[in-house]
């Protein structure tokens, strides 16, 4: 594990980008009741991620702390989020990944749930599938999948890493009953992301109140 002492020029630009993105999230009733987590890289080996607990719609410089990649709390007694792992696997296993939001909109708690059991939500046609990082068309096909939930984040993490071991794209998954997590190499692409994933499900959402439940 890289020991190189932590920037600190970096770690507030961090702290102040995941602070405005959790105003401008909760505004939207994407976090209630302090749910969700952010976290952006710092460096090769360490993250700046969300303090457990703290309203995410009113985030400081002193809501965020430093985790290393292995989850654990550098230079501070703040607890990080149980889901800090999740958060760390993905700048493990996606080394371009700059930023992770974890979100509980209603529209993603809710698809979560209608879509456990297929395991996945597959999207298909829709124009906004390009906001997806690098997909270019809309005669595509965008999965994101949908993993059972737990209060073991090992298990989690285990379930993420086998849907990539298997070779199948991943830019984004929901937790059933839960919220959804998705990334990007900085936060204005994470963001974008985010955004993209929520108007197609929310799309979804209202095919099935028209159609039915899926197949």
């Amino acid at each position: 594990m890289n020991s190189s002492p932590i920037d600190r020029g970096r770690l507030e630009r961090c702290a102040q980008e995941i602070a405005e993105a959790g105003r401008e999230l909760g505004a939207l009733g994407w976090t209630p009741a302090t749910s969700s987590n952010f976290s952006m890289r710092l460096d090769a080996s360490h993250a700046a991620v969300t303090i457990s607990g703290r309203d995410k719609g009113r985030l400081g410089i002193d809501d965020i702390m430093v985790v290393d990649f292995d989850g654990r709390a550098v230079g501070t007694e703040a607890r990080p989020s149980a889901e800090t792992a999740l958060h760390t696997q993905v700048y493990r296993r996606f080394p371009a990944a700059g930023a992770v939001l974890h979100t509980h909109s209603r529209a993603q708690s809710v698809a979560s749930r209608l879509y456990a059991a297929r395991g996945v939500v597959r999207f298909e046609g829709w124009e906004l599938q390009k906001a997806i990082a690098g997909y270019t068309t809309h005669e595509s096909v965008l999965d994101l999948p949908v993993f059972p939930n737990t209060q073991d984040m090992s298990e989690l993490v285990a379930r993420v890493d086998a849907w990539l071991d298997a070779g199948k794209p991943l830019h984004g998954y929901l937790i059933d009953g839960h919220g959804i997590y998705t990334w990007g190499k900085d936060m204005p692409e994470t963001r974008r992301h985010l955004e993209a994933f929520e108007f197609l499900l929310n799309c979804e959402l209202d095919l099935l109140r028209l159609k039915g439940t899926p197949t």
